[in-house]
């Protein structure tokens, strides 16, 4: 037990000063690239000393250390800070577009894993035939493909050409809600959520083939196995309930920190289908140089992958009796 504390304390520190080093960077490199955030706000024809006026209630005007040791002492008290550009809170600004993320980063990770495990088990009984070779170059194809491209094909395809889905955003025009669940929980929604899923799904679906794929070409080397073909066991029985079932431990502990980087890499497809979420956020920020909004939706990002690491490290440990924390 106290191992454990220890290992687990180690982690949380390594956490936060990740997140720390992330937070810095952030705010550093959007201060330093050109661009001036006033001129989403003022008017070229306003006086200049409205412009200053608007520098000094944003804290622009104080010096880059300054500015930093304000945003570290408000993120400390729970403030994020006003989009310069909606003059909103940023926690209310991206806590309208999280779940709608969020959705789309763990639908798309269910399909992946879902596919992935069954065609990695699929692979490694295949092995060095053509539907190996097959399968392996179409998962490292959709891993390698930019996932804005792929959109965009399947958009064209389906959407545009044979207008089965929707082309973007997460509801139809006019289609108006109740709030609440009732956002989510709809047919409309559910149409609109198939086409970037399935984008997402075919960029994520590579590690857990290969991962399930290379450990299960591990296992099937035991002995236990080859003890169960002795038994005479059809083989299907030895690939599933022996073979599947001791190689899904690295597959299932890499879930974690896979749930993490899905969240953190929906930008593009967000873009591509207009959807709403704390990766599109990020992108209009940038444009607009709103700098709390990217901040705290970077921010978000950065914890929401640690938090996620140190679940996967746990989970490890705890499913893999042989881990010590001594």
């Amino acid at each position: 037990m106290k191992g454990y504390r220890g290992f687990l304390l180690r982690r949380v520190l390594f956490g936060l000063f990740t997140i720390w080093v992330i937070i810095t960077l952030v705010f550093v490199l959007f201060r330093v690239t050109p661009g001036d955030p006033t001129v989403f706000m003022v008017d070229s024809t306003f006086d200049p000393a409205v412009r200053e006026e608007i520098l000094h209630k944003f804290g622009l005007d104080k010096p880059l250390w300054q500015q930093y040791l304000i945003y570290i002492g408000n993120l400390l008290k729970g403030d994020m800070g006003r989009s310069f550009v909606s003059h909103r809170p940023v926690a209310e600004e991206l806590g309208g577009v999280l779940p709608n993320t969020i959705i789309l980063a763990f639908t798309s990770f269910i399909l992946a894993y879902v596919l992935g495990v069954l065609l990695g088990a699929f692979l490694a009984a295949k092995r060095g035939q053509w539907q190996d070779s097959l399968g392996i170059s179409l998962v490292l194809f959709f891993r390698s493909a930019p996932t804005f491209w792929i959109g965009m094909i399947l958009l064209m395809i389906f959407s545009f050409k044979l207008g089965w889905f929707p082309s973007g955003r997460i509801r139809s025009l006019g289609y108006v809600t109740t709030g609440g669940l009732d956002k989510y929980l709809n047919l409309d929604f559910l149409h609109h959520l198939i086409l970037p899923t399935v984008v997402a799904g075919l960029y994520l679906v590579a590690l857990p083939v290969m991962l399930t794929r290379n450990t299960l070409l591990e296992v099937l080397k035991e002995d236990y196995i080859e003890l169960a073909r002795a038994k005479g066991l059809p083989g299907r029985t030895i690939l599933l309930k022996h073979g599947v079932r001791n190689a899904i431990l690295p597959v299932v502990t890499a879930a974690a920190v896979y749930i993490g980087l899905a969240i953190a890499g929906m930008a593009e497809i967000e873009v591509v289908f207009s959807w709403p979420g704390v990766g599109q956020a990020i992108v209009l920020a940038v444009r607009s140089h709103d700098y709390p909004v990217a901040q705290g939706a970077f921010l978000l990002l950065a914890i929401m992958v640690s938090v996620m690491s140190l679940v996967a490290d746990l989970a490890y440990a705890y499913l893999d009796p042989r881990i010590s924390y001594d």
